[in-house]
């Protein structure tokens, strides 16, 4: 089936199917930007093309094109050929008949008689239903005379399969399986018994433990998304327009600019727009990662998606759809992500040349030793040859290595999303740290305080009914003070403060010019407000008793978190939506040089790509929504688990604790990991060089090319185990 028409010169994208490599993504992108005036990005991660087209370019000719590159372009009503269903259900079952295979085989005196025939039945299941995802694109490749990674699996496991099934097969009734009565075969030697020995366990393991490697690389690939349907979740489905003084709740969609929204305390709102009546406090903290809620009244501009603290208003629709600054980050978040390029894995570049040589040379030295030995010394050192050159430890190279490094770090609480990710952290050399939530605490605290505990409980009790940042911090630092008096009357005033009478006191709390301190108390005044705190004045009773200092707190660890991103020669820079003053407070606190104060997600990204222009690699540190787009869009994005699932979604390391050091072991982990994966992708490439030109000179039988093949294995998965020493 094809997609639906799309209108004449609009681009569009395509849902491909079958890819299982870079490679894939390669070469469907180059068959399409064959087309006359056509350019197209495709995407392995995402599985998707994004393809512009000039005037009498059909959707329908490009679909042609990705199937002629033997690929599927998937549709709302088609089912995907990998689903993620059918994959689990391959490797499970896979694995439950490999294991007793691996472990019988291993154990000569368990092998019963007929076991051979056991052993062929069980690998039959795994090799050829098992294994099909890989062979099938091993023949896609092979009609389009291409290879991959897939072409090396498949050659490998059906060439150990194929010689162990025709040893079974052939084989002398009263025999084990492994004499076998070959005289009658033309290609024979007259009257020879030979020897053939089985692979049944080796090419079942090959299978199985690509068939894991396989599902975890599409678990990540399908998680790609949640990031942007996360951003979409945001915005309410719904509005609350009020047309000649009647309030009517209708489709979001359906707002025209100018009309009149209401949004009650706790709501979202749903567009851009203009505040026309109400005062409240909005978090906007979505948008520009402010721990404080922006307070608006008549005149001021709010954002779809931030929420409505407390107060009603009535806001006048300015900038609805795709221009609304909602739709603005999560466009950018697709920009990031679809920019990114395809990862470029070694073992599928190699295998392009290493398979065809592989198979040049198994043709050449059944020839030749057919020739001058017989053909059944040419049959044997042929599929030496090919068994040699199953690439077990080339498969094994980056899956266990993924596998033990990601391991060790769930258990340190860093999650990294794959291979792609290690390979991005060997070169970043500056990180980008997002404030709130990141450096700090994320809550707000009262930092300083000037006064006697009475007045600051009495302040604390009249608080508690607001759900003001703030006020919470205030009422969480009274508490500890003494137990709360229960408060009387009580009167909010928007832009001042809240006064009421707690436990027979008048007490008024909010900003220091409403409560009218005098000179004794400037001092401190004037110092906490250059250090960015937010100050509080208590008045008891007409009398002003106590100054408090609110402020989202530093992390206690987050300095020696930077002095560690230094010394493994990473410099730190700030980008936060907060004011300067406060900006430029905690950066002294935390050791950095270099700060961007009122950045809005926009800005973040630009100054992302500012410092890629100049030649940096960039990591990016946050937490918040308005991280999103910035994280998507560096060379390495790493979230704190304690921030939003957008912000983790859209990352590629998400820390787990509430500890910016973990970004620096993170990047530790992952430098270690890429370079196990390197070595044991240097083993294998090096044992195949070394081992085919013996299985050539006929030096090795194919019993000692399947001891070998297993040694190289063992050597890779030992290799990968020593990442469980990381620390």
């Amino acid at each position: 089936m094809t997609p639906p028409p799309a209108a004449e010169n609009s681009p569009v994208d395509l849902t491909v199917t079958g890819m299982t490599c870079a490679s894939c993504a390669m070469r469907i992108e180059k068959k399409l930007n064959r087309i006359p005036g056509v350019t197209a990005t495709v995407n392995y991660a995402t599985e998707t093309a994004h393809v512009a087209r000039p005037e009498g370019v059909s959707v329908e000719q490009l679909v042609s094109a990705v199937e002629s590159a033997g690929y599927g372009v998937l549709t709302a009503d088609d089912d995907a050929d990998d689903d993620p269903g059918l994959l689990s259900r391959r490797w499970r079952v896979s694995a439950a008949l490999s294991t007793p295979l691996v472990i019988v085989a291993m154990v000569p005196a368990w092998q019963f008689r007929g076991w051979q025939w056991a052993a062929f039945a069980l690998a039959s299941v795994v090799v050829l239903w098992g294994g099909a995802p890989f062979h099938r694109v091993a023949w896609q490749g092979a009609r389009h005379r291409t290879t991959t990674m897939d072409t090396l699996v498949s050659l490998g496991t059906l060439s150990a399969y194929l010689w162990s099934a025709f040893a079974v097969l052939f084989t002398d009734a009263g025999d084990l399986g492994t004499t076998m009565a070959l005289a009658w075969l033309p290609m024979a030697d007259a009257g020879a018994s030979v020897h053939l020995d089985l692979y049944f366990e080796s090419a079942a393991a090959v299978t199985t433990f690509l068939l894991i490697g396989r599902r975890l690389e599409q678990r990540s690939k399908r998680e790609t998304g949640a990031a942007l349907r996360s951003l979409l979740d945001l915005a309410p489905r719904t509005a609350r327009v009020r047309v000649s003084g009647i309030d009517s709740e209708v489709p979001a969609s359906h707002v025209v600019v100018g009309d009149l929204i209401v949004v009650r305390p706790g709501e979202r709102i749903a567009t851009d727009g203009v505040v026309v009546e109400g005062t409240s406090a909005v978090d906007v903290s979505m948008l520009t990662g402010e721990s404080v809620p922006r307070e608006v009244a008549a005149g001021d501009e709010v954002a779809g998606g931030t929420v409505v603290q407390d107060g009603l208003i009535v806001i006048r629709a300015d900038r609805i759809g795709a221009d609304t600054a909602l739709a603005r980050i999560t466009a950018l978040v697709t920009a990031a992500q679809t920019g990114k390029a395809p990862v470029q894995r070694l073992a599928d570049r190699v295998s392009s040349v290493f398979v065809p040589i592989v198979l040049v040379i198994a043709v050449i030295t059944l020839l030749s030793w057919g020739f001058a030995r017989g053909w059944q010394s040419g049959l044997t050192a042929g599929v030496a040859v090919l068994v040699i050159a199953c690439p077990c430890a080339l498969g094994l190279a980056t899956p266990t290595a993924l596998l033990v490094g990601t391991g060790r770090g769930a258990s340190m609480g860093i999650l990294v999303r794959g291979p792609e990710v290690l390979e991005s952290t060997r070169r970043v050399d500056t990180v980008v740290l997002d404030k709130t939530g990141t450096l700090t605490t994320g809550v707000m605290t009262v930092a300083q305080r000037r006064g006697d505990d009475e007045a600051v409980v009495l302040a604390g009790a009249l608080e508690s009914g607001s759900t003001h940042p703030v006020a919470r911090g205030i009422t969480a630092y009274a508490r500890a003070l003494g137990e709360l008096p229960g408060i009387g009357d009580h009167e909010a005033l928007r832009g001042s403060g809240v006064a009421g009478h707690v436990d027979g006191h008048l007490v008024r709390v909010g900003r220091p010019q409403w409560i009218g301190l005098d000179s004794t108390w400037t001092s401190d005044l004037e110092l906490w407000s250059t250090q960015g705190l937010t100050v509080i004045a208590v008045e008891i009773d007409g009398t002003a008793r106590a100054l408090l200092a609110v402020g989202d707190t530093v992390r206690p660890t987050s300095r020696a978190a930077v002095e560690s991103f230094r010394a493994l020669g990473i410099e730190a820079v700030m980008v936060t939506g907060d004011a300067a003053a406060v900006a430029s407070a905690v950066a002294e606190q935390v050791g950095i040089v270099n700060v961007i104060a009122d950045a809005r997600p926009e800005d973040k990204v630009a100054e992302v790509q500012r410092l890629r222009a100049s030649g940096r690699m960039v990591a990016v540190v946050g937490d918040g929504i308005n991280d999103a787009a910035a994280l998507a869009s560096a060379d390495l994005g790493i979230a704190m688990g304690s921030g939003t699932d957008i912000a983790m979604e859209a990352a590629d390391i998400t820390l787990l604790r509430d500890d910016l050091r973990a970004g620096a072991d993170a990047v530790r982990l992952s430098r270690a990991t890429l370079s196990t994966i390197k070595h044991n992708l240097g083993w294998a490439f090096g044992y195949n060089l070394a081992a085919v030109p013996l299985a050539a000179a006929g030096l090795l039988t194919p019993m000692v090319a399947g001891l070998a093949m297993a040694l190289s294995s063992v050597s890779v998965v030992t290799n990968s185990l020593r990442l469980r020493r990381f620390h």
